[in-house]
């Protein structure tokens, strides 16, 4: 089943959740555990999750992992040991942590990630995984360089920044590598590099990237991808100063208000952003953990990526990219039995 915004330009819809589902087990205390408080999107997605939160009579906790995967696995313990009702990865792989998953199945602490694993969906260690398909996502990326290099007649040489670290961006990456080796349409797409950049580094390696990959491939990089907004927060100075403002720059995650600003901006070389809906994940975070606790199965909804523009942006209006899709009052409607 699919839930989520339809990917259409300029126009978005959204069907909202599925029918049904369980009336809402109130009291419970959720630990939200971050990858890394820089990730626009994790924080996106929790402030989602905390208003969701607050409508079932939860008390939710934002736990930041600073990036550092000791610091995590740290956090997971004290949530264990504390007691939640359940926690959430919060854009970290939970495969990276047999041994706290373990402790928290054996205390019969519900467990759900966003960006948790390679796909979303139910996994070995999560009862939930709320994502876009990385594939998915990686194809709208490829397809706005590709529709952009043929309107301006512009050849196709890429380089991707990534975080190998996470099996959703080495997922991304290599869909967008095949998609974009697969591409026709455009002439010849080359992939001219890979860099392998940290997230919670991205701030000042990406920046730094920048002088060493225009001196190696010169006028042959047009274009970049990423699979974050974060690379592209501190890039345009490096760009501009290189006198290299024609190179595109196009995010294949996660929508961050700061990247949602410049793209709507206009003044900056990141022409759009494959972005997820995050605060419809993040109520979504919160039904599956709800229906969780009362025993029923999860609900197998997969959002959709939404492919944003500055026309997009413009033609949704002040309401955002999320605006009346209506999903917050169907959640409710549900988790109060109506």
């Amino acid at each position: 089943m699919v839930l989520g915004l339809a990917v259409s330009l300029p126009l978005l819809c959204a069907p909202g959740p599925a029918p049904g589902g369980p009336r809402g087990v109130p009291g419970k205390t959720i630990a939200f555990i971050a990858s890394d408080s820089r990730n626009g999107g994790v924080t996106g997605v929790f402030r989602a999750f905390q208003d969701a939160a607050g409508l079932l009579g939860w008390k939710a906790s934002f736990q930041d992992g600073n990036g550092r995967k000791a610091r995590q696995g740290e956090l997971l313990l004290q949530a264990i040991q504390g007691r939640a009702d359940g926690i959430i990865f919060g854009g970290f792989d939970a495969g990276d942590f047999p041994a706290e998953v373990a402790a928290a199945r054996r205390a019969g602490i519900p467990l759900v990630g966003w960006h948790a694993a390679r796909n979303p969906g139910p996994s070995r260690d999560l009862f939930l995984n709320v994502a876009t398909d990385p594939a998915a996502v990686a194809a709208l990326a490829v397809r706005f360089v590709v529709q952009d290099a043929v309107r301006f007649r512009k050849p196709v040489g890429v380089v991707i920044f990534t975080d190998s670290r996470f099996e959703v961006a080495r997922a991304k990456t290599l869909a967008m590598v095949r998609a974009l080796e697969a591409s026709r349409k455009a002439g010849p797409c080359r992939v001219l590099a890979i860099q392998d950049i940290p997230i919670s580094e991205a701030a000042t390696r990406a920046p730094g990237a920048v002088p060493d990959l225009v001196a190696k491939f010169g006028a042959q990089w047009t274009y970049t991808l990423a699979i974050n907004d974060v690379y592209f927060d501190h890039m345009n100075f490096p760009l501009a100063f290189a006198h290299r403002a024609d190179i595109l720059n196009v995010s294949a995650g996660d929508g961050s208000s700061l990247a949602l600003s410049r793209i709507g901006s206009g003044r900056s070389q990141q022409a759009a952003t494959v972005a997820e809906p995050l605060r419809m994940q993040g109520f979504q975070l919160a039904d599956e953990l709800n229906r969780a606790f009362a025993g029923e199965r999860p609900s197998g909804q997969v959002s959709r990526p939404i492919l944003v523009t500055a026309e997009v942006l413009k033609a949704r209006g002040a309401g955002g990219i999320e605006a009346g899709s209506g999903f917050e009052a169907a959640y409710a409607r549900i988790w109060s039995g109506r």
